[in-house]
């Protein structure tokens, strides 16, 4: 298994960015899909984003489909979660996740074998 550090939460206002990022040990960190997810107060771990091994495919969550790009740097051992155009609703917790597999499309919690400890965005109104 990989472990999953996420940074890069924070508060910010209805209408900016921010760029989470997640840091991954060991060597088999190109051998992972890799994605995220958030979860709000109250309401379920919802996917938003996966990338496959080699960066050849992505998938994204209708919810952040133009607003939010996903990347990864195998040589960093790194995932990135670039947001824009943030919403009040986009308050949640968030995940980094490692897959089962190497490929991108949109997983469910059975998908996943690695979870970072998350990291908190807020956006303000």
């Amino acid at each position: 298994q990989v472990q999953l550090v996420e940074s890069g939460g924070g508060l910010v206002q209805a209408g900016g960015s921010l760029r989470l990022s997640c840091a991954a040990s060991g060597r088999t960190f190109s051998s992972y899909g890799m994605g995220w997810f958030r979860q709000a107060p109250g309401k379920e771990r919802e996917f938003l984003a996966s990338i496959s091994r080699y960066s050849g495919t992505t998938y994204y969550a209708d919810s952040v489909k133009g607003r939010f790009l996903i990347s990864r740097d195998n040589a960093k051992n790194t995932v990135y979660l670039q947001m824009n155009s943030l919403k009040p609703e986009d308050t949640a917790v968030y995940y980094c996740a490692a897959g089962t597999s190497g490929l991108a499309y949109h997983w469910n919690l059975s998908n996943i074998g690695s979870w970072g400890q998350g990291t908190q965005v807020t956006v303000s109104s």
